[in-house]
Parts: structure tokens; C-alpha cells; sequence
């Protein structure tokens, strides 16, 4: 299974978090709206994965959305958030899902509305646990297009440049109190090992809330610290 994209809680605007990142470098893009839940964002692409600044846009309407991706925005604020894995069927995966045990939200579907006035839409699965200090498991994708499609049109609309493609991840570590306990956690969740065909998961013990603490590029060249989460990431020029 591959990572599909990073949410990342924010209390900056798409626009400042976009131009933050591109004077640093990058190429990032503000994304939209999602109308339904309040809130929008920007993003990076990488070459299969994005990572996505998230933040409120319409406070009363994300304070009253049920929706479990804005209840931790609510909770934790600020900082990384959680992790979204790609699938062709969650039809099928929220199945075996449910066959190991575990509770399922969904499949729902979602959309979000372009500054160009498109409307891009998709599925989520999420796994049913309370929103708390601990480490959120991860919720699940259904592109309503083929990745080969998507990603194809996203180039065409310079969303990801030649510099986007070469931005491959190494590792994603998650600060836990038992980093054994975790990782058996989400190798029951998954299926097997608790890794992704485009990036490592990493599980080391840290005291307080555990949340992903450390997303890593591969050609590390510097730490960029933003809105509470820390990116090692490639130094340019």
C-alpha cells in the first residue's frame, strides 16, 4: 500500500503557507475549498504523494462537522496530524478491514472545490476510535480518477514540477510511547508489515501526544520546523 498524502493542521493560510514554502525553494500550490467541512488548504506534491496544510477557512461550520479528520483538526490544533494510504477499492478493503477486528467510518464520499471553480472528488474510509493523545491510525483513499490520470493532469496544470518529482520520501517517524505495542498495532490494521511501498514507517518512543513527529526526504540537507512539525528535507541552491 502507498502513502496517498500527509495531513498537516494549521493556523496559517494556504496562501502564507504556500508562499512560506516557496521561498524556501519548493513548489506548493493552494488547493481549495472543502465547503461541507470548513476548511482548505495547500499542497506539495511529491512524485506519488502530497502533503497537505490543513486549515479551518469557515469556523462554524467546521465546529459543528462530525466528519473525523475535522474532529482532530478541532482537538489537536496545530501540528501533524495523521496519515491517508491509497486504495483502488475500499469497497474490499473496508471488508478485510472489519475481518481483522477492527471498526470501520465509511466508505464516505468527499469532494473539495478548486480556485478554478473544479470539483474534485473522492472516498475516505476512516477507522472508527476516539479522538484522543494517541496515535490516530491511519484513513484510507479512493481516487474517483486513476492515478496515471491524476497525476498526468495535475502536471499539465504545473501542480507538480520537475522538482515535485524528485521529491522522494525516506521515512515517516512517529514519536509513541511504545513503539513495539504501535507498530504491532499497525500491522494488524494493515495486513502485514506496518511499512508502504513509498516510504519507511518508523515508530520511536517519545513522551507526551503521539502524533508523527519527523517527515524525512531522502537527500536530507537541512530541518525546516512549520507550524509545529519538523521536515528534513533537501537543501536547494
Amino acid at each position: 500500500m502507498k502513502l496517498d498524502h500527509i495531513v498537516h493542521f494549521t493556523h496559517t493560510s494556504p496562501e502564507a503557507s504556500s508562499q512560506f514554502w516557496n521561498t524556501k525553494g519548493f513548489h506548493t500550490v493552494t488547493g481549495g475549498s472543502h465547503k461541507n467541512w470548513g476548511t482548505q488548504n495547500a499542497l506539495m506534491y511529491g512524485p506519488d504523494y502530497y502533503i497537505e496544510w490543513l486549515t479551518v477557512e469557515d469556523k462554524m461550520r467546521a465546529e459543528a462537522s462530525e466528519h473525523p479528520l475535522i474532529q482532530q483538526l478541532r482537538h489537536d490544533g496545530r501540528g501533524f496530524g495523521t496519515i491517508c494510504l491509497r486504495s483502488d477499492n475500499l469497497d474490499q478493503l473496508s471488508k478485510q478491514i472489519e475481518g481483522r477486528g477492527y471498526k470501520v467510518i465509511g466508505p464516505m464520499h468527499a469532494e473539495r472545490l478548486t480556485e478554478t471553480g473544479e470539483t474534485i472528488r473522492w472516498r475516505l474510509l476512516f477507522i472508527d476510535q476516539p479522538i484522543s493523545s494517541a496515535l490516530p491510525l491511519p484513513f484510507f483513499i479512493e481516487w474517483e480518477e486513476s492515478d496515471e490520470a491524476r497525476f498526468a493532469s495535475l502536471k499539465q496544470k504545473g501542480a507538480i514540477t520537475e522538482l515535485n518529482e524528485g521529491l522522494r520520501l525516506e521515512a515517516l517517524v512517529f514519536s509513541v510511547e511504545d513503539p513495539a505495542q504501535r507498530e504491532a498495532q499497525w500491522n494488524s490494521l494493515l495486513g502485514g508489515a506496518a511499512d508502504l511501498e513509498n516510504c519507511h514507517l518508523v515508530f520511536e518512543a517519545g513522551k507526551g501526544k503521539e502524533r508523527l513527529r519527523e517527515v524525512r526526504f531522502e537527500s536530507v540537507g537541512q530541518e525546516i520546523i512549520f507550524e509545529q512539525g519538523s521536515y528534513l528535507v533537501p537543501r536547494f541552491g
